[in-house]
């Protein structure tokens, strides 16, 4: 996810993509605690995503 695809969302959007990328977050917390993930990579990548959306949120919450 890039900032300019999120900055084009609505709040509504965003609170829902916040909501599937922590679901992934926690999905790939068991994955890799059990020892199934392969692509470790994608924990950092989703930590990033939701940081970016949380950071768009209070951007447009300042507007």
């Amino acid at each position: 996810m890039k900032s300019n695809e999120l900055r084009d969302k609505t709040s509504e959007e965003l609170e829902a993509a916040l909501i599937e990328e922590l679901k992934q977050q926690f999905n790939l917390r068991m994955q890799l605690s059990t020892g199934q993930l392969n692509e470790s990579h994608k924990v950092k990548q989703t930590r990033r995503n939701i940081a970016r959306i949380k950071t768009v949120l209070n951007q447009k919450a300042g507007e």
